[in-house]
């Protein structure tokens, strides 16, 4: 198993034909996700349980004693509150030290051009805030009904489109958006080559943790709806425990290799790069046999550019395999030609001036548009279903508020 830079052709852990570090804009973006794990310990005390307990003694004095005793015990929520945040905090700090030796960066730079420290902005802390609880979708037994309702699709389309298959190890999925990996690991467990690409380093660093670095099963604990206080039936709901990783991918991995000519270790790899911009070129074209798109198609202000991609990418025949919503992530964004309001996000901006899946421009379509593009865009629908099931996306399930996404599940042929 490899985290790539690059095309995802070669072994070696971030590594390939592109340095991050060697570019300016590139290594802030990294430096900035180093530092967001760093920081996630400090920031999760100080403004979850810091700022309410100045709220809680901000109460007239006669409440907060009634609210501090028994059977509120409000200050005693916040302790454990806080000892979930260190829980949280311990798999953050493992996540950057994975990073910092996958880059050879020091915890302690001495060199001022290698300092990764108090880069981080806002954004980012949120974006490593966020990645920590992902893991409770990807990699705990609690999240397997997210899973079975997003990842199942998939895999059964690539278990009907490769039945007869011989050697699934010579049969080359590639995954769009791969987050935190799991996708890409059952894809690959199944027998498949496989290889996720993503372009956010904070969702890489999470994976190259989980898939490289953990140890064995449930090792560490995470409590996903700790650092939020709302729609919770009772606190123990919102201080669920979970373990991860439930499977050891090292292990699984191992174990599928038993019974596929190609070693399960030649046959996983990620992509750190644009999709848009890395898949559309030449050395790409005609190289996979299917493409697997879950909770994905949405990210792209140009859903042409992903379109034109996945149709370089794929072999004549190969299927493009789908399953997810249409909740358009750049719908309030500007992406015309003279942006002069407000500061673009560093990924963003990064993406645009490569002409990537954030150039300018951006349209959002419906269900029954992307079917019609699609299919005008060399493709052939063989099966679609707008309403193709549901699924929450990271979702307590004891919550008194469920968020529950329709997806579109679709697979497209690719034609000549």
């Amino acid at each position: 198993m490899s985290l790539l830079e690059g095309g995802g052709k070669g072994e070696g852990e971030w590594s390939g034909e592109f340095d991050p570090l060697s570019d300016p804009e590139e290594k802030r973006v990294v430096f900035a996700a180093l530092d967001s794990f760093c920081q996630y310990r400090k920031v999760a005390h100080l403004n979850v349980t810091h700022r309410r307990r100045q709220n809680f003694y901000a109460l007239p004095s006669a409440q907060w004693q009634v609210l501090a005793a028994p059977p509120f015990s409000i200050l005693d929520t916040f302790e454990r509150v806080d000892d979930a945040i260190d829980k949280n905090a311990d798999i953050a700090s493992a996540i950057l030290e994975a990073g910092l030796e996958g880059f050879g960066l020091d915890a302690v730079p001495t060199e001022e051009s290698r300092d990764w420290r108090g880069t981080a902005t806002p954004s980012d802390l949120d974006k490593a805030r966020s990645t920590i609880r992902q893991f409770y979708r990807d990699w705990s037994a609690e999240g397997a009904e997210e899973r079975a309702a997003c990842y199942g699709p998939i895999l059964t389309d690539l278990e009907h489109e490769f039945l007869s298959c011989q050697d699934r190890g010579a049969i080359k999925v590639l995954v769009p958006g791969a987050g935190l990996g799991r996708l890409v690991f059952e894809i690959c467990a199944a027998g498949f080559w496989t290889e996720g690409n993503e372009i956010s380093y904070h969702q890489l660093m999470a994976s190259n943790f989980v898939l490289n670095r953990t140890s064995a099963t449930e090792r560490m604990e995470l409590f996903p709806w700790a650092l939020s206080f709302s729609n919770h039936v009772s606190r123990e709901h919102q201080l669920q425990r979970v373990m991860i990783p439930d499977i050891h991918p090292g292990t699984a991995l191992g174990e599928a290799s038993s019974h596929t000519i190609t070693p399960a270790s030649q046959r996983l790899s990620m992509s750190a790069a644009d999709f848009a911009l890395l898949y559309s070129d030449t050395s790409h074209r005609g190289y996979y046999d299917a493409v697997a798109t879950v909770f994905f198609v949405d990210t792209a202000p140009n859903l042409m550019n992903y379109i034109s991609t996945i149709r370089n990418c794929l072999k004549v025949q190969g299927i493009w395999i789908n399953f997810g919503p249409l909740l358009w992530h750049f719908e309030d964004s500007n992406f015309g030609p003279k942006e002069t309001a407000g500061e673009e996000q560093p990924e963003t901006k990064r993406n645009r001036q490569q002409k990537g899946i954030a150039g300018a421009g951006s349209v959002e379509f419906t269900d029954e548009e992307v079917i019609l593009l699609i299919e005008s865009s060399g493709f052939k629908i063989e099966r679609h279903m707008a309403h193709g099931g549901e699924s929450g996306y990271i979702q307590d399930p004891r919550s008194m508020l469920q968020n529950t996404y329709i997806a579109s599940h679709w697979v497209a042929r690719r034609l000549e």
